[in-house]
């Protein structure tokens, strides 16, 4: 049986998942960033988390050489972000706000958590590399900040 790509991203996209903004520096200190939901935690001793990175992307180098990175999730009302930071160009930067902690990995205000991590490998996986992480320092926002969530292709929320 032959698995169609479009039937195979379908599939996977009735898995609902946060929406995260992943962050780094190139050599030169200026940011990077990139909108994915392919995130997950990995392990609790160490802290770690894990994210895909398609060969494609115009920032892959700046991650594959990069030896740290931030993953900010975003809240619902960051949908512009997360639009914003599907595309790529420098110009995504152009008038956001970030922070900087120990790394200089930009860090996004007004997420429901973000964590900067130290890489600890980059595995091969398919047309995507998976990059490991080990979080070197978090932070999270209150209970009442949702979180921005994928599904079936388009945007979603938490409903009670």
């Amino acid at each position: 049986m032959s698995i169609e790509p479009r039937d195979f991203r379908d599939t996977v996209g009735c898995f609902a998942t946060g929406i995260t903004i992943i962050t780094t520096v190139e050599p030169d200190g200026s940011p990077v960033g990139l909108t994915a939901n392919s995130f997950t935690s990995l392990s609790l001793d160490p802290p770690m988390v894990l994210f895909c990175l398609d060969y494609k992307v115009a920032s892959f180098d700046a991650f594959q050489a990069g030896a740290h990175f931030a993953v900010n999730i975003l809240s619902t009302g960051q949908q512009d972000l997360s639009n914003r930071f599907a595309k790529s160009g420098p110009e995504k930067w152009d008038g956001v706000a970030f922070d900087t902690w120990d790394t200089g990995s930009p860090i996004l205000p007004g997420c429901v958590a973000s964590m900067e991590c130290k890489v600890s490998t980059i595995n091969e996986g398919g047309d995507h590399v998976i990059i490991v992480g080990e979080v070197v320092r978090m932070e999270r926002a209150g209970g009442d900040v949702m979180p921005l969530l994928y599904f079936r292709g388009g945007y979603a929320s938490l409903s009670d």
